[in-house]
C-alpha cells in the first residue's frame, strides 16, 4: 500500500531541468507530489538541448547526441515517452572504426552480423559479448543502481564482472585484427580514462552489449526531444517547470517536503551551505572531476567523403586509429597533456534521421577527448583526424563552429571545466560517487538529495541518476 505524506508536506522542489533533473520530478510527481522545477537557462535540457546552427534547417545537438543507454534506461523505458513526442531512430551501423589500413571494425545491432563482418575476430566477439548481450536487460537493471544491495541475478552479474574488473588492454588482447581492437578500444574510450587500469573494461562492455540489445539510436528532431517527452510527463502528473531561475540557496526555495540538486557537487554545496555537515561538504568541495571535451559542428556538403564504406553507413564514427594509438591518447589526456591525435567521436546523426538536413548540406558533430580544462583550440588537431580517415573532408566544410571547454561549461554549469561526464571514472567512482555512502544521493541534509550525472550510475540521457535519487527521497518519505 502507499503511504501518502500529509497535505502540509506533499510538495517537492527539483533544482536543474537536465534529464536527470526532470526524471526525478516525474518520479516524484507520479508517485503524487506536487513538483517544482526551477531551471537557470531559458530552456529546459542541460545536456540534452538541440537548435539549429551554422544554416537555416541545420540541426545539431548541443551536447549529448547518440543514446544507447537513453533506449536502454530501465527507467524511460517504464514510461509512455511516444506519447509525448520521443521516437528512436537507428542508422544502418550503429558505429564505424576505420583503420589506417583503409577498412573499418562496424558494430551492428546484430551481434551476428557484426562478428561476421570481423573475419578471424568473429568467434571472440562473440564469445566476448554474447553473454552480456543476451542479458542486456539484466544487466542495465543492475549496474544503473547503486551497486551497494543484494542484487536480483548474483551469477549473472557476477559473470560481467569477472570482465568489467579487468583492464580494457586485457580484453582487447583477445582480437587479433586492428579493426575489432580498434571497434571495442573506441567504446572502452567512453570511460574517459585509461584503458589499462582496473576496471577500465567495464564501460566499453556495457555499452557494447547495451548496443547489441538496444542499438545506438538517436531522438527524432534532436535530443530535446528527450527533455520535451519528460517535461509532458511531468506536466501531466501535475508538474510544473519554471525556466530562468537561478538557484543559489535553499533559502530561495518554497517550502517541500524534499529538494533535489541536478547540480555538480560543488555547486551543491554552495547551495546547501552551512547546513551541509563537513565531511559532506569536504567530499562535495575535493570532488574530483574528469577530461574534457571539445566540441566542432560542421556544415558538410554532401557529408564526410569516409575511405572507408561502413563510416559512410554509420551514425556514430569513433577516430583514433588503433587500440595502441587510443590508448595512448587516453593516457596523456588523463595525465594533463593534449594529444597530438586525440581520439574522436562523430555524429551522424542525420544518416537516421534525415530531417536534420537542409538539402545536400548535412550536420556532422564531433567531440575531442582533452585534458580537464584545456585553454587551448584543438580545431586543427580534430580536423587532422577527419582528413586521416576521410581526405578532403576540409573542401566539403561549409561552415565551423568550435566550442571550447569553457564554453561547455558557460553553456552548461555542471560540466565543471568541460567535465562532460560528472566527474572522474576512477576504479571506486565507477560504482561510488560522489562519496562512499550507503545512499549515495543523500547529501547529510534531511530531505535534500544530489541528483545529477556526479551520483550512480553516472553521465547518459537515461535518467536514472535522477529516479534513484527521487526514490531514495520517496522511502524517507515513507511513499512507496
Amino acid at each position: 500500500m502507499t503511504k501518502r505524506v500529509g497535505r502540509e508536506r506533499d510538495t517537492a522542489v527539483v533544482v536543474g531541468a537536465g534529464p536527470n533533473g526532470l526524471a526525478a520530478a516525474v518520479t516524484l510527481a507520479q508517485a503524487g507530489l506536487k513538483v517544482t522545477v526551477f531551471e537557470a537557462a531559458d530552456e529546459i535540457g542541460g545536456g540534452v538541448r538541440s537548435g539549429e546552427l551554422l544554416a537555416p534547417g541545420l540541426l545539431f545537438d548541443h551536447c549529448s547526441s547518440t543514446h544507447v543507454m537513453g533506449a536502454g534506461s530501465p527507467y524511460l523505458r517504464t514510461l509512455d515517452v511516444a506519447a509525448h513526442g520521443l521516437e528512436w531512430c537507428w542508422p544502418e551501423i550503429d558505429l564505424a572504426h576505420p583503420v589506417d589500413s583503409g577498412g573499418a571494425g562496424a558494430l551492428y545491432r546484430s551481434l551476428a552480423r557484426t562478428a561476421d563482418g570481423l573475419g578471424a575476430d568473429g568467434p571472440a566477439w562473440r564469445r566476448l559479448f554474447g553473454a552480456p548481450a543476451a542479458d542486456a536487460e539484466v544487466l542495465t537493471d543492475a549496474v544503473m543502481k547503486p551497486l551497494l544491495r543484494v542484487p536480483r541475478h548474483p551469477v549473472r552479474l557476477a559473470r560481467f564482472g569477472l570482465r568489467a574488473l579487468q583492464p580494457a588492454t586485457a580484453l582487447a588482447g583477445r582480437f587479433r585484427t586492428e579493426e575489432a581492437r580498434g571497434l571495442y578500444g573506441g567504446v572502452a574510450a567512453h570511460l574517459f580514462g585509461p584503458l589499462n587500469g582496473p576496471a577500465a573494461a567495464s564501460v566499453g562492455l556495457m555499452i557494447i552489449a547495451a548496443g547489441h540489445r538496444f542499438g545506438w539510436p538517436v531522438a527524432k528532431g534532436g535530443s530535446a526531444a528527450i527533455a520535451r517527452a519528460l517535461a509532458g510527463l511531468l506536466t501531466a502528473a501535475g508538474g510544473r517547470i519554471e525556466t530562468g531561475v537561478t538557484i543559489r540557496s535553499l533559502s530561495q526555495l518554497p517550502p517541500a517536503a524534499t529538494v533535489l540538486l541536478d547540480l555538480a557537487p560543488s555547486a551543491a554545496a554552495a547551495v546547501i551551505g552551512d547546513r551541509l555537515p563537513s565531511r559532506v561538504r569536504r567530499a562535495y568541495t575535493r570532488y574530483r572531476h574528469g577530461p574534457a571535451a571539445f566540441k566542432l559542428d560542421l556544415a558538410v556538403e554532401g557529408g564526410v567523403p569516409w575511405r572507408a564504406d561502413a563510416c559512410r553507413r554509420a551514425g556514430t564514427v569513433h577516430l583514433g586509429g588503433g587500440f595502441a594509438q587510443i590508448a595512448d591518447a587516453e593516457r596523456q589526456i588523463h595525465r594533463g597533456r593534449m594529444p597530438e591525435r586525440p581520439f574522436l567521436l562523430v555524429s551522424q546523426q542525420y544518416l537516421a534521421d534525415p530531417g536534420r538536413s537542409a538539402g545536400d548540406v548535412h550536420p556532422v558533430s564531433a567531440y575531442a577527448h582533452v585534458p580537464h580544462g584545456y585553454d587551448g583550440d584543438a580545431t586543427a588537431a580534430m580536423l587532422a583526424q577527419f582528413e586521416r580517415f576521410a581526405p578532403g573532408t576540409r573542401e566539403r566544410i561549409l561552415g565551423l563552429t568550435a566550442t571550447s571547454t569553457a564554453e561547455l561549461e558557460r553553456g552548461n554549469a555542471n560540466f565543471v571545466g568541460g567535465d562532460i561526464i560528472g566527474g572522474a571514472n576512477t576504479p571506486l567512482t565507477l560504482t561510488m560517487r560522489p562519496r562512499i555512502a550507503l545512499d549515495p544521493y543523500a547529501t547529510g541534509v534531511p530531505g535534500v538529495y544530489l541528483c545529477s550525472a556526479s551520483t550512480p550510475p553516472g553521465a547518459g540521457a537515461h535518467g536514472m541518476c535522477g529516479h534513484n535519487a527521487a526514490r531514495s527521497a520517496l522511502r524517507a518519505l515513507g511513499v512507496h
